[in-house]
């Protein structure tokens, strides 16, 4: 699954800092191997403990991780909606994604300069969000001037698509963004084509000094006040402390330096699953002497697409999935312990895969 997260922010905010960061993740979360496809994508892999306590229970050859794609895109100014800067290329590599994490400084630097001049987070976050939403009008314009003449026509389609329209206009020409409209799912569908900048999900992630890393300042305050009627979460990270616990050689050296700081994990860790999630993806597990493997899929699939990620031979072909629950598994130990217990069900195609669901897949082609 090829799904990405574009990090997005305006220039000297901690962006690429950060990107370097999540590019060395591997040194992080474990001896897991790390790709580059090309310069300013990373595919890089999800933390998660349970891949391990598996692998200490099965032993098996290797470990393979499940993965997200981070893509670091250009820096904006203001003007990108209208082509400034590297506005159209900025514009472009959003929309390409399928989340956003939105970096703000949220500390104090005099030796880094900011574009305008302060330390502002929520005025930075405004200038990002009027760019996108200049944008996201003029395509919703387009479309409105596409569809007017059918639904004044009388055609029931055109009428519900142009009201759907309509109400985005009014959010973004408001300030709001196309995110802030609360539609039915059906309806949802009937526009999905638009591909709207500011319909994506948002992380803010907000950059702090390492004395902020843990509980934030009254930068991030005021940006949680300022999002606070969003549908976004908010992270916080500090870049530069981030930046020297990479460095470090050992797994031992940065648990050290974590817990100098007051963390528990690093920020990077956390700011990977939180884009996981952001992207609505689950993980489910395979567990053999061969390898134990983290699949990725979508919230709410059924087994088959589950075991089409596998190989599409598998959806084709599928007859049934055993499955053992993440807790069973670990508690008992093995998976003839759980077969002896009654602790492995066996589901048909109707089943909807769970977070952590440890998976054998029966097909025939």
């Amino acid at each position: 699954m090829a799904l990405q997260c574009g990090i997005v922010g305006l220039p000297n905010v901690g962006k690429s800092t950060l990107f370097n960061c999540l590019s060395n993740a591997k040194a992080q979360a474990a001896n897991f191997p790390f790709c580059t496809i090309e310069p300013n994508v990373g595919v890089i892999t999800v933390p998660d403990e349970r891949l391990n306590k598996l692998a200490e229970l099965v032993h098996p050859q290797r470990i393979v991780p499940t993965t997200v794609e981070i893509v670091d895109i250009a820096g904006l100014v203001k003007g990108a909606s209208k082509g400034e800067g590297l506005g159209n290329k900025f514009l472009a590599n959003i929309r390409e994604t399928d989340a956003i994490l939105h970096v703000l400084r949220c500390f104090d630097n005099e030796n880094i300069v900011h574009v305008d001049g302060s330390i502002n987070p929520v005025r930075d976050k405004e200038i990002i969000d009027t760019e996108l939403q200049l944008k996201d009008l003029e395509t919703v314009d387009s479309r409105i001037n596409k569809v007017q003449k059918q639904a004044a026509a009388g055609d029931k389609l055109a009428k519900t698509v142009y009201d759907i329209y309509v109400q985005y206009r009014e959010a973004l020409i408001q300030g709001k963004s196309a995110r802030t409209v609360k539609l039915d799912p059906l309806d949802k569908k009937l526009v999905k084509d638009l591909y709207l900048l500011t319909d994506k999900p948002v992380m803010y992630v907000c950059n702090v000094d390492e004395a902020s890393a843990v509980s934030g300042n009254a930068y991030v305050e005021a940006l949680r006040e300022s999002v606070k009627d969003e549908n976004a979460e908010i992270l916080i990270v500090a870049a530069a402390t981030e930046a020297d616990i990479a460095e470090l050689e050992t797994y031992e050296e940065r648990q050290m330096f974590l817990e100098e700081v007051g963390l528990k994990e690093s920020g990077v860790s956390r700011l990977i699953r939180a884009a996981y999630h952001l992207l609505d993806l689950q993980t489910y597990f395979t567990a053999g002497v061969q390898e134990v493997r983290a699949w990725t899929f979508g919230r709410g699939w059924k087994a088959p697409q589950c075991a089409g990620v596998i190989h599409t031979d598998f959806e084709k072909g599928f007859i049934r999935a055993e499955v053992i629950k993440y807790n069973d598994f670990t508690s008992l130990g093995s998976e003839a312990a759980c077969k002896e217990a009654g602790k492995m069900n066996v589901e048909g195609k109707e089943y909807v895969v769970t977070d952590g669901d440890i998976m054998h897949f029966r097909f025939n082609v």
